[in-house]
């Protein structure tokens, strides 16, 4: 992997822990929160059943129950009498008045409580909240009705308190996360980093180191051939040596791709005239190997990318089409505009006559140094490793590229947003 691959590895990593931990502080936080709501509306409907059954007499009700003395959690989470201000209203038939009552923590006037019962008969209700007031409205057996009215101000106080904090908590866990993720990941990922840089320059180093006895072997065994003459084993070191410089150039082209894309920044560029240079590039050399070079570029269009992997784009795929276009046969690019998924971007298609390409696997020309027809030698240098590059580069771009045959001619497609 380059540097730029790893980099973009860690942020994707830094994305998933964070949303992770989102996530599960979201999903923590709602299960307190739901249960603190649980619980102390259990009290509350509770509280408001003694009251509605005892008419007020709660407070000197021994079976009143209180908070729990132990730390059992059972009890803990057992409803208790909420020992707050309420008030008791008795209505006959007709709807009037007929008793009011009100403890001794009450801290509303009588007054106040008769306004606030009037706007919940109002409502309609049985029960629910009206205001800071929690209310049941129980029909008696002797025909009156009882509205019984709790004040949970102070229990909706610390049902905002709870979710506040836990949103003040989450927040404040969500930076710690993402500040030592980010930190612990960039040491994490900086060894990989080094190791991917000295592997770049492993191969620039032994790319040139080996050039220079290959050259002298290949110097040696001409002389040789000027001398002695030609044979089979003269003959059979050429071409091994040939077969190494194929190599080193692959690798030597690897390279060269992965520090263009560590390199490279992704601006909006014209996408037609870059192709287009490149494209003409070729014609002469298609000439001299007797084949036509045809462009059908539709001009104007543009991308975001870097305009080096677009050249190296259409130079791959030209230089495969060159090598293995039939003798006398012709080799069309096309550049069109493209609208799929409801993205907009390009189609890149390079084809050429290939009468040999009926019954060949083309999901394997992408593999590295995948060569399809090993009787093809070095001189034409096989699929191998241009067509893997050319793959990476549709991938950097989120399209892709794909080979197909059809009535003799062999056509790749791109696909770049």
């Amino acid at each position: 992997m380059t540097a730029k691959e790893i980099q973009k590895l860690r942020r994707k990593f830094i994305l998933i822990a964070t949303a992770s931990f989102f996530l599960v502080s979201v999903f923590i936080g709602s299960l307190i929160n739901l249960a603190n709501y649980a619980v102390t509306q259990a009290e509350i409907n509770w509280t408001l059943e003694r009251i509605s059954e005892n008419r007020g007499a709660l407070e000197n009700s021994a079976d009143a129950h209180t908070p729990p003395d132990s730390l059992s959690i059972i009890e803990l989470f057992s409803p208790a009498d909420q020992h707050r201000s309420f008030y008791v209203f008795t209505f006959d038939e007709a709807g009037g008045e007929v008793a009011r009552f009100a403890n001794r923590r009450s801290t509303e006037s009588i007054e106040n409580a008769a306004a606030a019962a009037e706007a919940i008969r109002q409502l309609g209700k049985a029960d629910g909240r009206y205001d800071r007031y929690s209310f049941q409205i129980t029909q008696n057996s002797d025909a009156t009705v009882t509205l019984a009215m709790l004040d949970s101000g102070s229990v909706l106080y610390s049902r905002l308190r709870l979710a506040y904090a836990s949103v003040g908590v989450g927040v404040v866990g969500m930076l710690i996360t993402v500040i030592l993720v980010v930190a612990l990941s960039k040491k994490a990922v900086k060894p990989e980093i080094e190791n991917s840089r000295r592997q770049e320059q492993f191969l620039t180093n032994v790319s040139h180191e080996l050039k220079t006895p290959l050259a002298v072997i290949r110097s040696n065994t001409e002389m040789q051939e000027m001398t002695g003459g030609e044979s089979e084993w003269t003959q059979s070191t050429i071409r091994q040596v040939d077969r190494m410089n194929s190599l080193i150039r692959n690798l030597v082209m690897i390279t060269k791709a992965r520090e263009q894309e560590s390199r490279d920044e992704a601006k909006q560029i014209d996408v037609s005239e870059a192709a287009s240079q490149t494209a003409k590039d070729f014609v002469s050399r298609a000439e001299r190997e007797g084949k036509t070079l045809r462009l059908q570029i539709t001009q104007g269009l543009s991308l975001t990318s870097s305009e080096s992997s677009i050249r190296q784009l259409t130079m791959l795929l030209l230089d495969n089409a060159v090598k293995y276009c039939d003798e006398n046969g012709a080799i069309d690019v096309t550049l069109a505009p493209l609208a799929k998924r409801g993205k907009k971007g390009v189609r890149l298609t390079v084809t050429n006559d290939y009468a040999a390409g009926k019954d060949v696997d083309y999901t394997r020309f992408f593999d590295r140094f995948y060569r399809e027809d090993q009787s093809r030698n070095i001189d034409t240098g096989g699929y191998g490793i241009g067509l893997s590059i050319a793959e990476s580069i549709c991938e950097r771009q989120k399209g892709d590229i794909r080979a197909a045959w059809h009535d003799g001619r062999i056509s790749f497609v791109c696909e770049l947003f």
